[in-house]
């Protein structure tokens, strides 16, 4: 099993993890180690989808019903022409 130190953690956080600790009935290593698998845990977990079809449908209409950007409305050239100008070189 590895081994982790720490060092330079600040008194008011130690404050709280003896705390917490002290009211789990754990100690300070133990409330770290669940600390860090509950913390884990959660940004590890896998998207979990009832329906994947229907989540797919949302996707799409969204994005169906975000504005469409035209760039000529910017002020800016059209895409097209410049790629067009950079194939001709």
């Amino acid at each position: 099993m590895a081994t982790l130190y720490l060092e330079n953690i600040p008194d008011e956080l130690y404050a709280k993890l003896q705390q917490l600790a002290a009211a789990q009935n754990r100690s300070i290593d133990a409330q770290v180690l669940t600390l860090l698998e509950s913390a884990l845990h959660t940004q590890t977990q896998p998207l979990q989808i009832e329906a994947p079809n229907q989540y797919v449908v949302q996707l799409l209409a969204e994005s169906r019903s975000r504005r469409r950007v035209n760039p000529s409305d910017f002020g800016l050239p059209d895409s097209t022409i410049l790629i067009r100008e950079d194939r001709d070189r």
